[in-house]
């Protein structure tokens, strides 16, 4: 069996509660988190709610990272969608919990599109080409 992407749903609990409700800091981190995995970035958008907490995504070439913040009970979500043999997601998700200062972690890593007796072979590749 082959699959088009892996995908790392990653619980952060017992976060510093003033770095995930910073909007400039949520932002960096995941920038840093998507370069230090060797990602290749298209976009970012972060919005940053009222009273508390920030949801972002840094689209990348590979897919994305994204998170929701609740600074309020100290968690954060993030999912790191990759497809290609490039990206290292593992990297960016302990940069994402040390940077966030996580307690306790859950992780959860799903291979997406998953083909049995595919005609056409498939590999785990990029959906975009990047030169």
């Amino acid at each position: 069996m082959n699959a088009l992407g892996r995908h790392l749903l990653l619980e952060l609990f017992d976060c510093d509660s003033d770095a995930i409700n910073n909007l400039e800091t949520v932002k960096a981190v995941l920038i840093e988190a998507a370069r230090r995995a060797q990602a290749t970035i298209v976009d970012i958008v972060f919005h940053e709610f009222n009273p508390f907490g920030i949801s972002g995504v840094v689209v990348i070439a590979e897919s994305h990272l994204s998170i929701h913040t609740w600074p309020e009970y100290r968690y954060a979500a993030v999912d790191i969608f990759s497809c290609g043999d490039v990206l290292q997601p593992e990297v960016a998700a302990t940069y994402l919990v040390e940077q966030f200062a996580a307690e306790r972690t859950a992780v959860v890593d799903v291979q997406r599109g998953m083909f049995l007796n595919s005609a056409v072979p498939i590999v785990n590749k990029s959906p975009v080409a990047v030169s």
